[in-house]
């Protein structure tokens, strides 16, 4: 009969289907958009999601960048720097060295400290070195750094820590050295420690390590995802926000806030205090100095303020 052919399911010579006419809708539903595809912290059945999960629980539902949040691991390279490292008891989790190296007093020095500190050291091939240490120049030597682990800002507000609560805060602060400072200040005037954002600041590496000469091993540093909202935890808590700056309300002998729970924040040297900190402080200080000085390195403010209050607590 004429159209049977054309007929959904009609069969062929042969006893093959013929081709059906039309999808019956289905490939225009196929097409239609699902919507954006979840994250895979959020499907159920993905391995991301159990991880985040327990993450939170690790955490106690705590923001990222809280206790124990860590860095990535570092590689210090060459002679010089890892022997300063290993004088300055920065942790370290392997030591390597290069098979059939040149031994010079460097070489051995190291080779001592890290025996004495029953730290591995693993003989490698030149080659594996330099992929180790991403082509620096290592000289034979090189150190497995381990990520540091971070406080949270909650534990600085901790009413057991002895005297009163002295915390420093650094915003935009970028070179490891002045972090090193700041820390080796805090542990030397009976400060609680140091919060750090974790993003564009500096972060606790093997430079700041050194530069702290041990107090690092003593004073935590704390790491917060957001500065002014940390600050203004602090506030809550009953802490004075005072802002270094050059062109501050008061000046550092006239401090009064000294005897409060304070926290002192630090900004970079060519930028000073980002505004919405600015903004948060109850009080913007200055160091007076020489007009032959425009401004101090960022860390030997800090060591200065420090002192003062340090002085004027003891005077009490």
């Amino acid at each position: 009969m004429a159209g049977n052919s054309q007929r959904r399911g009609a069969v062929r010579k042969g006893g093959k289907k013929a081709p059906t006419v039309g999808s019956g809708g289905q490939r225009r539903r196929g097409l239609e958009p699902k919507g954006a595809t979840p994250r895979a912290e959020d499907r159920t059945y993905h391995k991301a999601h159990s991880a985040a999960k327990a993450g939170e629980r690790r955490s106690g539902g705590r923001p990222t960048g809280g206790r124990k949040a860590k860095a990535s691991s570092e590689v210090v390279a060459g002679r010089n720097s890892v022997l300063e490292a290993l004088r300055n008891d920065v942790p370290v989790t392997t030591m390597y060295i290069a098979g059939r190296i040149d031994s010079d007093d460097r070489v051995r020095e190291a080779l001592k400290i890290a025996t004495e500190r029953s730290l591995p050291i693993l003989e490698t091939p030149r080659g594996e070195l330099d992929r180790i240490t991403d082509g620096a120049v290592h000289q034979g030597l090189a150190l497995q750094v381990p990520p540091y682990e971070y406080a949270h800002p909650n534990d600085l507000i901790d009413p057991e820590l002895p005297g009163i609560p002295l915390v420093v805060a650094l915003d935009g602060i970028t070179d490891p050295r002045n972090l090193g400072a700041i820390v080796r200040s805090v542990a030397a005037f009976g400060g609680h420690g140091v919060v750090v954002p974790a993003r564009r600041s500096v972060g606790m590496t093997a430079s700041a390590w050194k530069t702290s000469a041990g107090a690092a091993a003593r004073i935590p540093v704390a790491q917060c995802t957001n500065l002014t909202r940390t600050l203004e935890d602090y506030r809550k808590a009953g802490f004075f926000v005072i802002g270094l700056d050059m062109e501050g309300d008061v000046e550092l002998p006239d401090l009064e806030l000294a005897n409060e729970p304070i926290v002192i924040v630090v900004g970079s040297e060519g930028k000073g205090l980002s505004r919405l900190v600015r903004e948060t402080c109850d009080q913007i200080v200055s160091v007076p100095m020489s007009s032959a000085v425009e401004s101090l390195n960022a860390g030997i403010a800090t060591g200065v303020t420090l002192y003062e209050v340090s002085r004027r607590r003891r005077r009490r």
